[in-house]
């Protein structure tokens, strides 16, 4: 049965409603015919918000690129579902899912426009030209389902300032602003810069933003990086666990180096550059300490333009030399240890700088890495890549702790240390959706781990 809302001369009629359960929780969803406009409008509720004197609220326009094809041109599909997510963690919210496709000037003029960007307009001029306003939005409905839903004030999930001012002219007491910081890469830096110079939104943008892909890095390349990192980001926000990548080099035999403790350089110039940008991609790099101890490694993003990943380092015993390259890092360094290590080392090594964190073992006496994950869903960490070493690979393998791997085979033939020397427990993983593309002299297999129950 139809309830007519009784504001505005009835502008919005509310028609049906229907409990929608998601990855972030169960909802409520709320359908809304519009007699001003023809539109059809959604209010997405959990919990009782009404009588709310600061319901948390995202007054979302619809993106159909972002929010439901995942484009990396805008924030819009991340915004959504960082909404989603911190309703979900404060048990009672709304989000208005407002008709208004494009800033307002619909999904075919956006599309226009996406293009004017690529021959170099930003999104103001490529609207204006298009005879549009920069921003045509209007929020008379969402006001006017605010209003429905007994809501009298919200703290607004928004960057921009227009909209308070639009809500508040509309008579909605907007008690707060909460922040939505988006990721920012190579897709959509300028994007979000133009927002912050000419549309006053209130963005924390990184001084040089970060792009995925160098000019060295082929465009097949760095759209399958793009991809893997957008995979991540889905992940984590459906199960709140980081997405694991494993990434190694290799040779044609299998070995990371030709003698334990000893670096090799296996890699050309071109798997190397993939190697950063594949840092570049996610938010943290995990090594073991043999790793630290033999390659002294920086963990840093060099080859291509982009943000350093924050290192995080496994070491049961605490052998990490104080003089180690990863205690200059921008970030600062992460160790992860056990009860194994001698309080004596940690006062030492946290007074270089290291954040270190003690975790329950495993039964090899090493960090245990479920533990580990978990630990790092709790400080952010979306996306985390594993370079290695041997121990630490067949860890994360033995344990089905991988999301995807990301494999440099370098045409040689070493005889040496293999990447996986420990028990994999029956793993036995097989690579699904595989696909090989060459960078250099190298080639790199990409593919997402099946768990069988045999080796095959």
């Amino acid at each position: 049965m139809s309830i007519s809302i009784t504001n505005a001369a009835a502008r919005l009629t509310r028609t049906a409603s229907a409990r929608i359960p998601t990855t972030y929780g169960a909802f409520q969803l709320f359908h809304y015919q519009s007699a001003r406009d023809g539109k059809e409008h959604l209010a997405l509720v959990m919990g009782d918000v009404t009588g709310s004197a600061g319901a948390l609220t995202r007054v979302h326009s619809e993106c159909m690129t972002g929010d439901t094809f995942g484009s990396l041109r805008c924030d819009c599909g991340e915004q959504l579902h960082m909404a989603m997510q911190r309703i979900a963690e404060a048990g009672s919210g709304v989000i208005i899912y407002l008709r208004q496709e494009g800033r307002g000037i619909g999904l075919a003029q956006k599309l226009r426009a996406y293009n004017l960007q690529d021959e170099g307009y930003d999104t103001v001029d490529a609207n204006l030209m298009l005879g549009h306003q920069a921003d045509e939005r209007e929020y008379w409905a969402a006001a006017d389902i605010l209003r429905d839903l007994g809501v009298a004030g919200v703290r607004l999930l928004t960057n921009n300032p227009a909209k308070i001012e639009e809500l508040r002219r509309y008579g909605i007491n907007v008690v707060e602003r909460v922040a939505l910081q988006p990721s920012v890469h190579g897709d959509n830096a300028a994007y979000l810069q133009t927002k912050v110079t000419r549309m006053r939104h209130l963005l924390q943008l990184p001084a040089a933003p970060a792009t995925l892909a160098g000019s060295t890095l082929t465009p097949d390349l760095a759209a399958r990086v793009r991809l893997l990192q957008e995979r991540g980001w889905r992940h984590f926000a459906q199960t709140r666990t980081p997405f694991v990548t494993l990434a190694y080099a290799q040779s044609l035999d299998g070995s990371l180096a030709a003698t334990p403790g000893k670096p090799l350089a296996l890699s050309g110039a071109a798997a190397l550059t993939l190697t950063h940008a594949l840092r570049a991609a996610h938010d943290a790099i995990l090594v073991g300490v043999g790793t630290v101890l033999a390659d002294d490694p920086r963990l840093t993003v060099r080859l291509v333009a982009g943000a350093d990943p924050q290192p995080v380092v496994l070491d049961s015993t605490l052998r990490t030399p104080a003089t180690a390259r990863l205690f200059d890092h921008p970030r600062g360094v992460w160790l992860f240890t056990t009860e194994r290590s001698c309080p004596c080392d940690r006062a030492a090594l946290a007074a270089r700088g290291a954040d270190i964190t003690v975790l329950p073992a495993d039964a090899a006496g090493r960090v245990e890495l479920a533990a580990l994950l978990a630990t790092l869903a709790q400080r952010g960490v979306r996306t985390l890549m594993v370079e290695g070493g041997a121990t630490v690979l067949s860890g994360f393998v033995a344990a089905h702790l991988v999301n995807y791997a990301v494999v440099t085979l370098a045409p040689r033939l070493v005889g040496g240390l293999h990447a996986f020397q420990h028990s994999l427990n029956g793993a036995a993983p097989q690579l699904a959706q595989v696909a090989y593309t060459q960078a250099g002299a190298d080639l790199i297999v990409w593919g997402e781990p099946q768990w069988l129950a045999t080796p095959v």
